[in-house]
């Protein structure tokens, strides 16, 4: 093996031992993780440790996810969560377990339009995680669950790990754009039943019921009483309108703006943005009114940031060394040396994917081994598109992979819970199962079209 998969498994192993058996935080786990890759640098260990603190530094996704947290405080300070979850339990709140449902159908809606795992996670679990909580939901399902779902962004077309695997040259000989689609729209279809399946079997594990008849009041009631908490559904709104859709293609050939204007606007980065204004106007009422208050309120906001930014800057540090140890060409050449059954292939392409999916993002992973995987699959008798639409599935794990995905932090800085508490129920419920549909679909059991 490479030196760089050496170094990954190193990786693993430091950060495990360093938050498991050390029992320290995951934030210096990652942190000890970086360093030990670092150390597989040898004499360019000192122009790597640069490199990977400046690629982090430019990083908009740590911005993002500390945004969110400071977005889901100031919800919960002005009490704008409770007047919104008021008028979704007006609707839903008969149904046990709504808004985990609500949750998972509306992370596949949004995956079509989009295909961002961070995006889907920051818009959909703005609203279905607190509401999740306050009917009776546990505060660390309601982040598993909506991490677990971001992955839908990756195996639903059309999405950027899609075309980026379109874009090798041995994938796009055989597959044409269309046949890839129709194979991993139903193929994610697949993903999106078994996570509709899990969320039923949360329902009854953690007894989530309907809530009472005396604690959901009549829709007109909360309507009136807070009908200005859903104006927080503008700042999903607006980002998605400017770039999606109508609005999006009139900008794009507007002369004065054009598609890099447009593909400057970042979702995750303006969403909370956009909710943070809404939530601080709309609850203006409930905000401090001297500066010593706001001095407090400022307190309590700071120490939910230092877990989710020291981890998400180390994570990705430790990815951008790794990507320059040549973690992508180590990988193929390992892919390539394996003469292995059809199923033990599948299996194998999958766990890679998996394990390279955890530091780096799903669009990284396609880039780095996505080719090689699909001729690996393709070498043991998988259909070209089938084979195709695997990787992508396999590759959406990335959104649940312990522990530098994005999505994690963001659902975890919204329901504010310990991100290291989600990493095993996400392996257990979402990656680990993910990699079976996969395999399923490889071999037809799960017929695909």
């Amino acid at each position: 093996m490479g030196l760089s998969v050496w170094s990954l498994i190193a990786y693993i192993a430091a950060i495990i031992i360093w938050n498991a058996v050390f029992k320290r935080n995951i934030g210096e786990a990652m942190g000890i993780g970086w360093i030990v890759v670092l150390l597989f640098g040898g004499s360019k260990m000192g122009d790597l440790f640069w490199q990977s603190i400046l690629f982090s530094a430019r990083q908009e996704t740590i911005f993002a996810a500390l945004s969110f947290v400071f977005m889901a405080y100031v919800m919960g300070k002005t009490g704008l969560i409770m007047r919104m979850v008021n008028i979704l339990n007006s609707t839903l709140g008969r149904v046990p377990g709504g808004a985990g449902y609500i949750n998972t159908l509306t992370s596949a809606l949004f995956g079509l339009m989009s295909g961002s795992g961070s995006g889907c996670a920051a818009s959909v679990g703005s609203v279905t995680i607190p509401w999740m909580i306050n009917s009776s939901w546990p505060k660390k399902m309601a982040a598993i669950l909506t991490s677990g779902n971001a992955g839908l962004s990756s195996s639903l077309p059309p999405s950027s790990s899609m075309f980026i695997l379109l874009g090798a040259a041995v994938v796009s000989s055989q597959v044409t754009t269309g046949a890839l689609y129709m194979a991993l729209l139903t193929g994610g279809l697949w993903t999106l039943a078994y996570r509709l399946l899990l969320v039923r079997y949360f329902v009854y594990k953690y007894d989530v019921k309907a809530l009472p008849a005396d604690q959901i009041k009549p829709l007109s009631e909360t309507l009136r009483t807070g009908w200005t908490s859903l104006l927080i559904f503008l700042g999903i709104i607006i980002p998605l309108g400017i770039t999606i859709g109508p609005v999006e293609n009139m900008l794009v050939a507007t002369k004065s703006f054009g598609p890099k204007a447009l593909r400057s606007i970042s979702l995750i980065v303006w969403i909370p943005i956009f909710i943070s204004w809404i939530a601080m106007f709309e609850g203006r009422k409930y905000l401090p009114k001297t500066a010593a208050g706001w001095l407090d309120f400022a307190k309590g906001a700071a120490p939910k940031y230092a877990v989710v930014g020291a981890t998400l800057f180390f994570a990705f540090a430790a990815g951008e060394v790794m990507t320059k140890l040549g973690l992508g060409k180590d990988l193929t050449i390992l892919l390539k040396s394996f003469n292995a059954p059809p199923l033990l292939m599948v299996i194998i392409v999958g766990v890679l994917i998996t394990l390279v999916g955890g530091p780096l993002t799903s669009t990284a992973t396609v880039a780095s081994i996505g080719a090689v995987g699909f001729s690996a699959l393709v070498g043991v008798g998988i259909a070209p598109a089938t084979a195709a639409a695997v990787i992508l599935i396999f590759a959406s794990t990335e959104g649940a992979s312990p522990p530098g995905a994005a999505p994690i932090y963001i659902s975890c800085g919204i329901a504010d819970v310990d991100p290291a508490s989600t990493f095993i129920p996400l392996i257990l419920y979402y990656v680990l199962p993910i990699i079976v549909v996969g395999a399923l679909i490889a071999f037809k059991i799960l017929p695909t079209l």
